[in-house]
């Protein structure tokens, strides 16, 4: 590398400056030297004939972001200001929209937007992709050019060109920004003994937070049964979702990363683990990402859960941002994620045990009138009816199938118990 650097001095400060040694140091460390030589012409060509000035640096900033874009969506060259940002966005407060996006295929699209957004608001789900923002087109812009127009103060507005997902038609809307906190870890009880644990992203206190949330619901009602929410999480920190695995594993592999180079390295849980024999259901989606798919495939490998929903989006590399001289870095993936299996989540994803597939439920008057119907009829006592599943089942359809799922799995192991 520190050859290939001197090279690349070299023919940038003269083009024609000792062209046999450089051919030589080229030959000899297997460098192209031909490219290096174009390039520094293109760069001279741009500087002397273009049609307005370019500051020399805004010239090679250009250049280190176009080669990354070239590597996968995920590398990038991260400024002084995106580096600053990027350590911001992981503590789980910015401003912005609250979506997190990629590129595929030269096209901005949502992985998902957070929960409580004003994106999630507007009704922006995964899969949407941008066109424009401010009437601009973003085709051609970097990831981190849309990000940084995204983003802005609380209060300030935005307007959006958007592709949904399943129309032919785009929509434009406009979005006003807000500070966006993004709570982990949410719960409540859907039934007497029936926990819902709902993580939105994993960040450094994901794990504390959901060790607290399974303890305030095992204080309501012993838990018989728990449904861990996993859709459209966009993924975040790796030892948060590692950590918040081990709190359902008492032993055995979590996750591993293997890079070209580097030595395998593992990521194992510990002992301590707790509601181990609790039935559980995990739910997932196409906008369930990153560390989100680490922490589905170790609990299906493990076979301590059963996975609900649609095949995840399936970003299984590994990301490791690299100080640079200037405050700047470069986030580089270095590795690839793999489940305990040895399943590449990488452009696959983790397929769920059942699918379920986008549907919709009968409204009440279409279905058998029953006594509860009927007007002045006695009422019940305070135990779930048919009418709250039905009211489920139109509110959070995958939800009731993981519900269904899990129900079946308690009685399984009620019937199996001596």
């Amino acid at each position: 590398m520190r050859t290939l650097f001197i090279v690349l001095l070299l023919c940038c400060s003269s083009l024609s400056a000792q062209p046999q040694t450089l051919d030589q140091q080229a030959q000899a460390q297997d460098i192209p030297v031909t490219e290096l030589r174009n390039f520094a012409e293109v760069l001279e060509r741009v500087r002397a004939a273009y049609v307005e000035e370019v500051d020399d640096t805004v010239l090679l900033k250009a250049a280190i972001r176009g080669m990354l874009s070239e590597l996968d969506p995920h590398s990038s060259y991260l400024a002084p200001d995106d580096f600053d940002d990027l350590q911001v966005s992981t503590q789980g407060e910015f401003g912005g929209l609250g979506i997190e996006i990629t590129m595929d295929k030269d096209a901005v699209v949502i992985v998902t937007p957070y929960d409580d957004t004003p994106a999630s608001e507007a009704g922006l789900k995964a899969g949407d992709t941008i066109l424009a923002i401010d009437d601009e087109s973003v085709k051609g812009w970097s990831l981190d050019e849309v990000a940084k127009r995204l983003r802005g103060e609380q209060g300030s507005s935005v307007k959006l060109s958007i592709l949904p997902l399943d129309a032919k038609s785009p929509r434009t809307l406009t979005l006003t920004r807000d500070i966006i906190k993004v709570q982990s870890v949410r719960h409540k009880e859907l039934r007497p003994g029936i926990g819902y644990l709902r993580i939105s992203q994993f960040q450094a206190k994901t794990a504390r937070d959901t060790k607290a949330a399974l303890e305030a619901l095992q204080q309501k009602a012993p838990l018989k049964g728990l449904i861990l929410d996993l859709r459209n999480n966009p993924g975040g920190v790796l030892s948060g979702a590692v950590q918040v695995a081990d709190l359902f594993l008492e032993s055995g592999l979590i996750v591993y990363t293997q890079g070209r180079h580097e030595e395998r390295l593992n990521y194992n849980a510990s002992s301590g683990g707790i509601f181990l024999d609790t039935p559980m259901v995990v739910l997932v989606n196409g906008g369930s990402a990153s560390a989100s798919e680490i922490v589905a495939g170790a609990l299906q490998d493990h076979g301590r859960a059963v996975l609900v929903g649609q095949r995840t989006f399936g970003k299984g590399s590994v990301q490791s941002v690299l100080p640079l001289t200037g405050d700047s870095a470069l986030k580089l993936t270095t590795a690839r994620y793999y489940t305990p299996k040895g399943r590449s989540i990488q452009a696959d994803g983790i397929h769920p045990d059942i699918i379920v597939a986008s549907a919709t439920v009968a409204d009440k008057a279409q279905r058998t009138l029953r006594e509860s119907d009927l007007p002045r009829h006695l009422k019940k006592d305070d135990s779930p009816t048919d009418d709250d599943d039905l009211s489920l089942a139109h509110e959070d359809y995958d939800l009731y199938q993981a519900l269904s799922a899990l129900t079946a799995m308690t009685l399984t192991q009620r019937k199996t118990v001596p």
